[in-house]
């Protein structure tokens, strides 16, 4: 028996029985960290952006290299040439009212070309058409009074012939002693007054022509009055601006339009100022200004 407990094997002493697990006190709960796969609406805009971003980076390329070819890749201009901007303008005209009113009509707008003389608008001439009137109707006055005076004057003459013819009567009679001198001198101042009556009646007739001239300028003064509230273009070229509209009551010179006269076009050039000192234009046609920037005006001639 002793034997066979000596010869049974014996475990190798370097093996070690495994490690005891340790466990915490207080059990602690494990986390564990799960990754979300991206969704498919946040994978599209990732896409739109970069294709944003793709396209913002070709067009700001293209337009670095489009400045880089304006800056020194274009032609050198021959030598006495300059380069420059400028604008092309031409003259402005006001067409303005004479008299405060109101506008009754407007026949043109902003961007219509207008002949001159061309009528754009009307202003409301009721007032001075009811003065024309009475001017007229005063008109038709003077001449009736001119009608009567001059009948009356047809009048006195003959008066006037009646009271010499017996005045003269009245003198034979005297000299040869069939009638008294009280007679004759009552013949006197017949006579004197047929002539002063005369005289008023030819007077009355001058007044008459003159108030019947007064009448007619009267006339002629509404007339040119309404004429000048018709609003004309006074030269050829085009409606800038239409400034008022019809019923707005406007003060004497109130502004209507604005037209461009296309009979008087000029441009303004702006050149650096090297280039502008070196310019060589008769004085009717340029001028020059100092400075950073010249301004060459070139009037149409």
């Amino acid at each position: 028996m002793a034997q066979e407990v000596n010869t049974a094997p014996k475990a190798p002493e370097e093996a070690s029985a495994p490690p005891a697990e340790k466990r915490a006190l207080v059990p602690v709960p494990q986390r564990q960290m799960i990754k979300a796969a991206p969704s498919a609406s946040a994978t599209r805009l990732r896409k739109r952006w970069l294709r944003l971003a793709l396209l913002l980076a070709v067009v700001v390329g293209g337009a670095g290299g489009g400045l880089y070819w304006w800056l020194h890749l274009q032609p050198q201009l021959p030598p006495g040439i300059a380069f420059g901007n400028g604008r092309i303008e031409a003259q402005e005209i006001d067409i303005d009212t004479k008299f405060a009113g109101r506008i009754s009509e407007i026949l043109t707008d902003a961007g219509d070309m207008v002949k001159a003389g061309q009528v754009v608008a009307r202003m409301d001439t009721r007032d001075i058409s009811a003065s024309l009137k009475k001017s007229q109707a005063a008109v038709s006055q003077a001449a009736k009074a001119i009608d009567e005076a001059n009948a009356n004057v047809v009048q006195q003459k003959t008066l006037l012939l009646l009271a010499q013819q017996e005045l003269d009567r009245a003198s034979t009679l005297v000299q040869k002693g069939a009638e008294t001198k009280e007679v004759v001198d009552q013949r006197q101042q017949s006579a004197n007054a047929a002539s002063a009556a005369l005289q008023a009646a030819q007077d009355r007739v001058v007044e008459s022509q003159h108030a019947m001239e007064a009448s007619t300028h009267d006339v002629e003064l509404n007339e040119v009055n309404i004429a000048d509230n018709t609003l004309v273009a006074p030269k050829d070229g085009r409606i800038q601006y239409r400034i008022a509209n019809v019923g707005e009551v406007l003060p004497a010179g109130g502004k209507v339009f604005t037209i461009l006269d296309t009979g008087y076009v000029y441009m303004d050039i702006y050149l650096p100022t090297l280039s502008a000192g070196r310019v060589k234009l008769p004085d009717s046609q340029i001028s020059r200004r100092s400075g950073s920037s010249a301004s060459d005006r070139m009037a149409k001639s």
